[in-house]
């Protein structure tokens, strides 16, 4: 038996092979049935008691607050726990759909990549067994899911069966940068995520134009990029689309405008087939994921002092990602604001 539990900047996660553990949704336990007394005081003296929130953004206090906590509990006697209603082959990875799941942002950010890190050694043979399950989740992100196990989800809230595994991950890995891997705590990186992105939607474009092109050129000879404009529709939204889409094919881009939605198929075709993607800050850019190699992302970033959140949501993972990175920072006067409240105003 063995029992590796860490507390990292982002999440906390217990390791546990063994030959029986046992997941209680009533008393939200995992326990760990030790063969012997030297197993259980081996377990004990690694103070591996430990109640573990399965989202990785522990430091946020909004959003732990909607994570069910998990106790991650040793026991020496077999018949102190509930006995097992169902005994699984596979290993699982028990985690959260709380936080903020729902925005895009912190679904990539703060689930899917920590999960594709977690769980993509196990090549399909994991079960996920899920806390606070959104089943519109699941069907959104459900290419992913299915790459990700061979397995249906286990929504463990509503389980009135004590599941049995030998091996089972309770919470994410997560590297403290946003969007990111840490290739030096996990055996892969963010080139294999995008890659591991690209399988699961059928993406075809793996880089980005290069202006001497030809597959590229149009009927005058000409190599035209392709810019996608992000749009936003309420808050942070363009007020001269129009304009900006004139000047981009003045330029010689080939446009288009498009606002991301629940379509994750759709709207990573669109951004895939593009090779500079633009859009203020917001969870929209997070559609940088499926951008080809080489592609150019630019972030408008608001009026307002957000230039440290903006660039280290977007800017930092464009590295590892091979994604060049621009940014243009709104002035005074190039904001609504201006019409609100005078020049000198607070």
């Amino acid at each position: 038996m063995n029992l590796v539990c860490k507390s990292e900047k982002r999440s906390d996660y217990c390791e546990i092979n063994g030959e029986d553990v046992r997941i209680d949704a009533k008393s939200s336990t995992v326990f760990i049935v030790a063969s012997s007394q030297q197993s259980i005081r081996d377990l004990e003296d690694n103070n591996t008691s430990l109640l573990i929130g399965p989202y990785s953004r522990k430091e946020d206090q909004i959003a732990m607050k909607s994570v069910r906590k998990w106790l991650v509990k040793p026991v020496m006697e077999s018949n102190v726990t509930p006995p097992c209603s169902q005994t699984h082959s596979v290993p699982a990875i028990l985690f959260s759909l709380g936080g903020y799941s729902g925005n895009n942002y912190h679904d990539f950010t703060d689930i899917i990549i920590p999960l594709y890190s977690t769980v993509r050694i196990f090549n399909g043979e994991v079960k996920f067994v899920v806390t606070n399950s959104n089943p519109w989740w699941i069907n959104k992100f459900r290419n992913l899911v299915q790459k990700l196990s061979n397995y249906e989800v286990i929504d463990i809230d509503n389980e009135e069966n004590i599941h049995c595994f030998t091996s089972v991950v309770v919470g994410l890995k997560r590297a403290p940068q946003e969007l990111s891997i840490d290739p030096s705590k996990s055996s892969y990186s963010m080139k294999d995520f995008r890659q591991f992105l690209r399988s699961a939607y059928s993406l075809n474009k793996v880089r980005a134009i290069k202006i001497e092109d030809e597959d590229d050129a149009d009927d005058d000879g000409k190599t035209r990029p392709r810019l996608l404009i992000v749009a936003r529709n309420r808050t942070r939204a363009f007020r001269n689309t129009d304009e900006i889409v004139g000047m981009a094919r003045n330029l010689g881009y080939e446009v288009g405008v498009a606002e991301a939605d629940g379509n994750i198929q759709r709207f990573a075709e669109i951004v895939n087939s593009c090779d500079v993607m633009m859009g203020v800050h917001g969870a929209g850019l997070t559609n940088m994921v499926f951008l080809p190699e080489n592609a150019v992302l630019i972030q408008v970033i608001p009026f307002g002092g957000v230039e440290w959140p903006a660039r280290a949501a977007f800017g930092e993972p464009s590295k590892d990602m091979n994604i060049r990175y621009l940014d243009y920072k709104i002035k005074a006067e190039e904001s609504s604001l201006i019409e609100q409240y005078p020049a000198d105003h607070e």
